[in-house]
């Protein structure tokens, strides 16, 4: 039952509930009340004070909004409704005091600061400061701290909000940073100054209201208002999260995070968030032909004409990677399909079933993860896989939901019960009575590295059992942001990866860089990185990367959803569907769209669903039969979080990140 109250808010009287603080209440009525230490996603921490309002009726000083509950509110004499003003000259004394107390110690860096154009406390200075200040005093200075090679601190900016600390330890789930000292010697700091050790730790650069913590690999590259913002869609695992990239001619300068609810909140990961170096290296630029087992630069005419030569009248296969568009994806079916050919999109073998899309995305969203009250994972390692939905099971543990896992234990950053790392653990939670967990709203998650082995759809039916008993809904968590869309579009072939190429003198091979191609057949390999797909290939056709065109992505809940171009490919590269078109004229099998929107509408025709963008489907349950199991453990599908794809091995940032976390595993050895 909703507690509706009614307040009255600079002479608007609206209804809000009781749970509400006062500066939620505000927002609903339209009204901007200035904040620091406040934050949506973050518990209320009431420090910085600049939220005040005035309370009618009530003590005879200002109120900080973030604190304060509607329900808290007296009614007047009357049983009126109680009267809040952010406006009155009580709440403009108050926020200017406030403001010239956080410039105390406020260095005058503006000029030479990253934030500068971008921060909150210059934008509240001018909005609600006073035009001098009664401080004489020479200014408090903080020493730096060493956060690691992702975030730049310059704590005599700090203002003590900490947003940053909260963060970590409550989203994040570590527990490195905090404040120490009393008074004038309070700083922020990491315990034992330590660096950061998580993959989440850049959203911190976004939550900092000044320019305390910045981007590093970003300092001194570019201002705000030089950059041309795109928004668009991350590939760097299958989660989806919404993005922008920030570019400055040609080159991407640097990636934030959208807001969107249903995906990633307002979080995204280190990977997506400092990838861009890896957009501008070892970048295909031009077309190559290998002749005498040497690789020698073609131009588009020469190289389409040799693809052709090579797959006429030949049995040819097609491969799809992980970072593929959908459009891509679809005109690459139709071309091999064309040929006589087969084409597979699940490259790591994962045992995906074909034939339903619930066994293969599920029936659970992400947001059903907020309300569970019991989460069941099964092969899968959600930090390393999709650290932001691993952030939101954190949140649902927080609120009191058990959470379990079948598969090598690790650390989640949450409480879970270790059920075991075999098969036998996942059959021993099968056939029992599971009690209060059916009465709750219950999710059970199952990873690929429990697909993968030969026994992966007895795996995924085990998990749709478990999911049926305990009144579940079933997650498929991905690790590859073109899977969904391919398998959607029909990207598969009966028996897998070994089955499609089985045979084949010919590989097509599309951006598809983690599988080895057996000696003997002829390799196309097209994409956008000099990764290990091209060291392969007997002819290279250079193509667009995630951010230079624009494509479909379907995440790992089924939603699909657009990304837009923020940039060119550099040199001759081109377009995925644009090579694919032209190839098809080479070979006298045009396909028959000349432009994406209608090769769109192509595509929509054949599935109706992909046409529902940012809506995740109903996929109704159809259960696989109930197999047997073997008897392996469960292996984790992602070894190295920060070189899971080419993009991210050929940024010399993520080597170094993956470096770190390597070192960070082995134990210490004590000084003799």
């Amino acid at each position: 039952m909703t507690d509706l109250r009614k307040i009255v808010i600079d002479d608007q009287e609206i209804e809000a509930e009781g749970a509400m603080t006062l500066i939620q209440a505000c927002e609903q009525a339209g009204v901007e009340i200035p904040r620091f230490c406040y934050h949506e996603r973050l518990s209320i921490a009431g420090n910085c004070r600049m939220c005040l309002v005035e309370v009618v009726g009530g003590p005879p000083k200002p109120a900080a909004s973030c604190a304060m509950q509607v329900r808290d509110l007296r009614p007047g004499p009357e049983g009126q409704p109680p009267v809040v003003k952010t406006n009155s000259p009580m709440v403009k004394k108050a926020r200017e005091g406030v403001m010239e107390f956080m410039l105390i110690n406020h260095p005058l860096d503006c000029p030479i600061c990253d934030q500068g154009g971008e921060c909150d406390l210059q934008d509240q200075a001018m909005a609600y400061g006073m035009s001098g200040t009664r401080f004489t005093e020479g200014k408090r200075a903080v020493d730096d701290l060493n956060l690691g090679p992702l975030v730049s601190t310059a704590m005599t900016r700090c203002i003590s909000c900490t947003r940053c600390v909260r963060f970590t330890t409550e989203v994040a789930g570590i527990t490195q940073m905090g404040q120490t000292g009393r008074g004038e010697d309070a700083e922020i700091t990491s315990y034992l100054n330590e660096t950061l050790d998580s993959n989440l730790q850049g959203n911190i650069i976004d939550l900092c209201p000044v320019g305390a913590l910045t981007s590093k690999p970003y300092a001194f590259t570019a201002r705000p208002w030089e950059l041309t913002k795109t928004e668009t869609i991350d590939v760097m695992d299958a989660l989806g999260s919404n993005i922008r990239v920030d570019t400055k001619g040609r080159e991407v300068k640097r990636i934030l995070p959208r807001n969107h609810d249903g995906v990633n909140e307002e979080w995204i990961s280190d990977k997506t968030r400092f990838v861009w170096d890896g957009l501008r290296r070892q970048r295909l630029d031009t077309p190559y032909i290998r002749e005498n087992g040497k690789l020698r630069k073609a131009g588009w005419g020469e190289a389409l004409a040799a693809v052709a030569t090579a797959m006429k009248g030949k049995k040819v296969a097609g491969l799809i990677g992980d970072l593929v568009p959908v459009e891509a994806a679809f005109a690459l079916k139709n071309l091999i399909e064309g040929l006589g050919g087969n084409v597979e999109c699940r490259t790591d073998k994962a045992r995906l079933p074909i034939d339903s899309r619930f066994g293969y995305v599920g029936n659970a969203s992400i947001e059903d993860i907020d309300e569970a009250k019991f989460i069941q994972l099964i092969g899968t390692n959600p930090r390393d896989e999709a650290p932001v939905l691993n952030a939101r099971i954190r949140k649902a543990w927080l609120n009191g939901a058990n959470v379990g896992l079948v598969g090598p234990a690790a650390d989640l950053t949450y409480d879970y019960a270790h059920v075991g790392t075999d098969r036998a653990s996942l059959e021993s939670l099968l056939g029992k009575e599971h009690g209060a967990v059916k009465d709750a709203p219950s999710v059970v998650i199952v990873g690929q590295g429990a697909l993968r082995e030969a026994d992966g759809l007895a795996v995924m039916a085990a998990a749709q059992k478990l999911a049926e008993e305990t009144g579940s809904k079933l997650m498929v968590l991905h690790t590859a942001a073109s899977r969904v869309g391919a398998m959607d579009v029909g990207a598969v072939t009966e028996g897998g990866v070994d089955a499609a190429t089985d045979g084949a003198e010919v590989v097509f091979n599309l951006g598809a860089d983690e599988i080895e191609i057996a000696p003997g057949a002829f390799v196309i390999y097209q994409g956008s990185h000099g990764d290990r797909g091209a060291m392969r290939a007997d002819v290279i056709l250079p193509a667009a990367a995630y951010t230079e065109e624009n494509g479909l992505f379907v995440n790992t809940e089924g939603r699909p959803q657009l990304a837009l171009r923020a940039g060119f490919a550099p040199g001759e590269a081109k377009e995925n569907w644009a090579i694919l078109r032209a190839l098809s004229a080479e070979l006298d099998a045009t396909q028959p769209w000349d432009s994406l929107a209608q090769l769109r509408q192509a595509l929509v025709a054949a599935v109706p669903h992909l046409a529902k963008v940012d809506q995740v489907a109903d996929n109704e349950w159809v259960a696989l039969p109930l197999d047997k199991l073997g008897k392996a453990d469960f292996l984790p599908a992602v070894n190295d979080f920060y070189l899971t794809n080419p993009i991210a091995r050929a940024s010399s940032l993520m080597a170094e990140l993956s470096a770190g976390a390597k070192a960070r595993k082995t134990n210490a050895m004590a000084a003799e």
